[in-house]
């Protein structure tokens, strides 16, 4: 026996391992959001994980640029990061096949995402993020049908208006306050903007201290004497009446709302659970009208939104609208002697052309009552053995595991028999 330590069966640190029943729940989720995506027209595109570094340093989030991704330099001697984000992958992408695309796009991706940071809860290391996207339309209806799908996805898995809140900020509104305030130099802008979205983090007496003598440019908002902000802010307004009176009642204008990526132009938004057991957001978005140009050509209007796996499950268990699935098979085939697998296998390749309908056949040399055990240990409902006698007389015993109860069923009705008796239970 070597003398080597045994390896750790641990994941590494941030990371999850999906054993089945728990990948066939995420699963299960991913496949509602697709659906609700799909049916407003969305079409569904991927990508590698992999990016060349340039692509986040040209124009993003300092801070996860700085300290949050996973990057290195190849064999090649090129700088590689691990995706933090799909949004400048979708314009990389875009701006690729600019002439070739149909637009507007609407779009959408569902992948896993890294950031190297502290592993909390609701932040991990490697996640599952879903992005959608409507590229090619100005500002106007296209902001309207964002947010109103945005809304339809928690809607989709039964949550109510109460369950949640969409906040709802403007790039543009934030710049004419600044503006208003004295703040005309970029960079002091950004750094007011980088405060702004830690000042739910910090107290009052803080806030004021990080953001030094300067005027408040929330005081210009709320007041909104100067022109420009004036105008920004009726705009922002009417986007949130138009949505009300098409049936949104949980959306509210809220000021501090800026969003992370340097990349933002227009609207800006948050979906925020209301839950105090789950007091978090779950979806962030807005208007990028510029990212495409970074590639070349002139810029491309742009919005979209997305949301992290952790965040919408939380949601979906605090509020008890986690979907049913499983991945467990329907009915073990149990084989009264391995001479009997042949047979079995060709019976089960019959069941499995109802393409819902899953079937384990025993490959092992165990008796009848261990396979039973077997069936049991492994979650699986129905239990039937079958050999030549079965094949012969056209009918199988079918036992119902949770109940003990047996029943003769003909072999070819046994799919529809077992699945009108898991809809009816």
């Amino acid at each position: 026996m070597s003398g080597k330590p045994s390896l750790s069966t641990d994941s590494y640190k941030g990371v999850r391992d999906f054993y089945p029943n728990e990948w066939a729940r995420l699963s299960a989720a991913f496949g509602q959001v697709r659906e609700i995506l799909s049916s407003w027209g969305y079409e569904e595109y991927q990508a590698s994980p992999l990016e060349r570094s340039e692509l986040y340093e040209s124009k993003g989030n300092e801070e996860i640029i700085r300290d949050q991704t996973y990057s290195f330099e190849d064999r090649g001697g090129r700088r590689v990061t691990l995706r933090p984000e799909m949004t400048p992958t979708l314009a990389r992408m875009v701006a690729g096949k600019r002439r070739e695309l149909s637009f507007p796009l609407r779009w959408f991706s569902i992948g896993n995402r890294f950031r190297y940071e502290r592993p909390q809860k609701g932040r991990l290391r490697e996640f599952f993020q879903t992005d959608v996207d409507l590229i090619g339309l100005p500002e106007g209806e296209a902001d309207l049908e964002v947010i109103q799908l945005a809304h339809s996805v928690f809607r989709s898995f039964g949550a109510t208006d109460r369950d949640f809140i969409i906040r709802v900020n403007s790039r543009a509104l934030l710049s004419a306050a600044c503006r208003a305030t004295g703040y005309t130099d970029v960079d002091g802008v950004r750094e007011y903007w980088q405060l702004l979205d830690r000042k739910a983090k910090m107290s009052p007496e803080e806030f004021a201290l990080a953001r030094g003598a300067r005027k408040d440019p929330l005081s210009a908002v709320e007041e909104a004497t100067d022109p420009e902000v004036k105008a920004e802010k009726e705009k922002l307004l009417t986007v949130i009446a138009t949505l009300k009176s098409r049936g949104i009642s949980n959306i509210v204008f809220e000021p501090e709302i800026v969003r992370g990526f340097d990349y933002y132009t227009g609207i800006v938004f948050e979906v925020q659970d209301t839950s105090p057991e789950n007091p978090r957001a779950l979806l962030g978005g807005g208007r990028y009208d510029g990212l495409v140009s970074l590639f070349g050509g002139d810029p491309l209007p742009a919005i979209g939104f997305a949301f992290g796996d952790v965040g919408l499950m939380d949601f979906l268990k605090t509020h008890d609208l986690l979907p049913e699935a499983t991945n467990v098979p329907h009915l073990y085939i149990g084989t009264p002697s391995p001479e009997d697998i042949p047979v079995a296998q060709a019976y089960a390749a019959t069941l499995r052309e109802a393409t819902t309908f899953r079937t384990f056949v025993n490959l092992t040399e165990k008796s009848l009552g261990d396979q039973i055990k077997d069936a049991v240990k492994r979650g699986i409902p129905y239990f039937a053995a079958y050999g030549s006698e079965e094949e012969q007389r056209k009918s199988v015993r079918l036992k119902e595991l949770a109940t003990g109860k047996e029943e003769e069923v003909a072999q070819d009705i046994i799919v529809q028999h077992i699945l009108t008796k898991e809809h009816s239970s």
